[in-house]
Formats: C-alpha cells, structure tokens, sequence
C-alpha cells in the first residue's frame, strides 16, 4: 500500500500543490499525512474518499482512511 501511494496518488496530488505522507496500513485501515495545500483543504475528507475508491478499483482492497492535516509551521501561529 506505501508504495501505491507514493508511486500512483501522490503524484496525482502533487499536481494540485499537495502531498500525501504514508505512515501505516494495517489491512484496512490506511493513515496519511496531508501537507502542503491540502493539509488547508476544505475538501480533504472528499479527496480521501476519492483515494479510498481508486484503491479499491486498482487494487481491490477496501480500506478506510485515517488522515491529519499539517500545515507549515508559519501557518500554525
């Protein structure tokens, strides 16, 4: 699953100023990190929705994901 998500998705998310840091999967639940500009997004929870049906059609697992969003220091103030 690391690998799918940084090989496929996250250059996908990349395109729109984003990036997604996999930590963990354990078989059906998926945790990333969102940074960049979706770790500000209004839509992230829409976005995840979007990766949870790309897993299931390219790799056919369902998962669930679990994600955080961290925004640069300088925003954070």
């Amino acid at each position: 699953m690391q690998e799918y998500i940084e090989k496929i998705i996250a250059p996908r998310i990349q395109g729109d100023g984003g990036w997604i840091e996999f930590v963990s999967f354990d078989g059906t639940e998926l945790s990333v990190i969102l940074r960049g500009e979706c770790s500000k997004c209004e839509k992230a929870s829409l976005c995840m929705q979007w990766v949870e049906e790309r897993i299931l059609k390219e790799c056919g697992e369902v998962v669930r994901i679990n994600y955080r969003c961290i925004k640069p220091y300088f925003q954070n103030m």
